[in-house]
């Protein structure tokens, strides 16, 4: 094994589309755990476009990661919420929903939630 790895979104292990055009979730599967690009298209809900994939009735991923571009409003199932922009680092629990703000794609990297998000498995 090598001391360093270099690998591109763009040739993903595994690229995992929204429902209905709204985006996408690029994955790299490392020795470190999943790494995931996801680009959400202006539009894009969470509870619209990943709800039917994931089958529950909020997103039940922990994410831990970083705003590349865009904007996107997170809101608890408490209610608790956040606003994303570029360049900002976000932690966020299972039991929210997510929407696009603005009419620019929103791209986040995560390197804890990914790894089953838009799977069926409650991300």
């Amino acid at each position: 094994m090598t001391g360093i790895v270099s690998r591109s979104f763009d040739s993903a292990d595994e690229t995992r589309p929204f429902e209905g055009g709204k985006g996408r979730m690029d994955l790299l599967n490392t020795d470190s755990g999943a790494v995931g690009r996801a680009v959400f298209e202006p539009g894009w809900k969470w509870s619209e476009h990943v709800k039917p994939i994931a089958g529950t009735d909020s997103c039940q991923a922990h994410h831990v990661g970083y705003v590349v571009s865009g904007r996107i409003k997170v809101v608890m199932d408490d209610g608790d919420s956040v606003e994303l922009a570029p360049g900002e680092f976000y932690e966020v629990q299972p039991g929210h929903d997510a929407w696009v703000v603005g009419d620019e794609a929103c791209v986040a990297l995560d390197w804890v939630g990914f790894g089953d998000y838009a799977k069926g498995s409650g991300g």
